[in-house]
C-alpha cells in the first residue's frame, strides 16, 4: 500500500479534494470514529474513476460514504481512503413524474422538493438521515414502504466497465438491504417513479411519519440507527426492553430510553463504549430467548 504515492496522484488529477488524516467523528451520525487516512471528495463521474483506479493500482483499501449515518468507525479510524461524492452527485431534478437525483442528495431534501412538485411516493423517508445513495443502499423505509419500490433504475460506476445503469426491478430489493451493496460498485444517481398527489394529503401523510418517528425514535440524540436487525417474527427492541437493558448506559453511550434498539451517543462516547453495550445486548438476549443477535449497523475500522 502506497498511501503517499496515491495522495500525490489524487491531489494532482482530481477536480475535487484529497485530505489527510480526516476525522471521521465529523462525517458519521454517531460523531465516533477516528481519523482516515485519505478523504477524497468526487466531484465528478471522472473523478469517481480516477479516484478508484489510483487507489486500486496503489492497493489502498477505501469504502464509500455517504453521511454515515448506519455507521460506527473504530476510534482508531481507518487505514485507507474514504472516498465521499462531492457537486455533481448533489443535484436534482423533477422531470414529470420522475425524481433524477445524484447519489449525495440528502433524502430529506428529496422528499421535501416531491411535495413542492405535488408528487406522492416518498411520504416515508420523511425524518430518515443520510443521503439518496445509502437509503438506496440499505432500501430505507419501513416495513410496508420502501425507497425499492419507488425506484426506477440506479446508475452505478463498475470499475472496468464504467456506468452501468440497473433497472430498479433488476435490484434484489429486502429489508434493510439490496442487491447494491457490492464491493467496489459506486452508487450515483437514481430516477425515483411517483405520482401527482393532492398536496394537502400528501403533507398530512409526512406529518404522520414524521410525529411517528419522533414518537418512536431517539431523534434529537447522535446515533446510527437501528443498531440490530429484528430477529424473524421478534421485534430486537421489546426484547431487549424486556430483559431490563433499556437505559443501560457504558461509558458516554446508552442505549435509548426511547427505543431500545438505538444507541445514543450522550456526549463523549467511543466505539468501545458502543460495542461494549452491543456485546451486552447479543449476550443477553441469547441468554434469554437462545437468539443470536445480528447487527444492523455498518463497522469500518478496526475493532479488537
Amino acid at each position: 500500500m502506497s498511501l503517499n504515492a496515491a495522495y500525490s496522484r489524487l491531489t494532482r488529477s482530481l477536480s475535487g479534494s484529497v485530505r489527510r488524516d480526516e476525522l471521521l467523528a465529523r462525517h458519521t451520525s454517531f460523531h465516533i470514529g477516528g481519523p482516515a487516512d485519505l478523504f477524497v471528495v468526487c466531484d465528478t463521474t471522472a473523478d469517481v474513476a480516477e479516484a478508484l483506479e489510483v487507489l486500486n493500482a496503489e492497493e489502498v483499501p477505501h469504502t464509500v460514504l455517504g453521511r454515515g449515518s448506519n455507521l460506527l468507525v473504530a476510534d482508531a479510524g481507518y487505514r485507507g481512503a474514504v472516498v465521499v461524492l462531492g457537486k455533481e452527485f448533489k443535484k436534482h431534478t423533477c422531470d414529470g413524474e420522475s425524481l433524477h437525483a445524484g447519489a449525495a442528495c440528502i433524502l430529506g431534501y428529496l422528499v421535501q422538493d416531491a411535495y413542492a412538485q405535488g408528487l406522492g411516493g416518498m411520504e416515508f423517508a420523511v425524518g430518515i438521515p443520510g443521503t439518496l445513495g445509502g437509503a438506496l443502499a440499505m432500501n430505507a423505509g419501513s416495513r410496508e414502504e420502501w425507497i425499492g419500490a419507488v425506484t426506477e433504475s440506479v446508475t452505478v460506476f463498475v470499475p472496468g466497465e464504467g456506468l452501468v445503469r440497473v433497472h430498479g426491478s433488476e435490484i434484489g430489493w429486502g429489508y434493510r438491504r439490496s442487491g447494491l451493496r457490492e464491493q467496489d460498485i459506486v452508487i450515483l444517481e437514481s430516477v425515483t417513479r411517483l405520482s401527482p398527489a393532492d398536496p394537502v394529503s400528501i403533507r398530512a401523510s409526512m406529518e404522520a411519519s414524521l410525529t411517528r418517528r419522533k414518537r418512536t425514535q431517539p431523534m434529537g440524540q447522535p446515533s446510527a440507527g437501528s443498531v440490530f436487525t429484528n430477529p424473524a417474527g421478534q421485534s430486537i427492541g421489546r426484547l431487549i426492553d424486556a430483559v431490563g437493558l433499556k437505559g443501560m448506559q457504558l461509558g458516554g453511550a446508552a442505549i435509548s430510553k426511547v427505543h431500545a434498539n438505538f444507541i445514543v451517543n450522550t456526549g463523549g462516547a467511543t466505539a468501545l463504549d458502543v460495542i461494549g453495550l452491543m456485546n451486552k445486548v447479543q449476550m443477553v438476549v441469547k441468554d434469554a430467548y437462545d437468539i443470536e443477535v445480528e447487527p444492523e449497523i455498518k463497522f469500518l475500522g478496526e475493532f479488537s
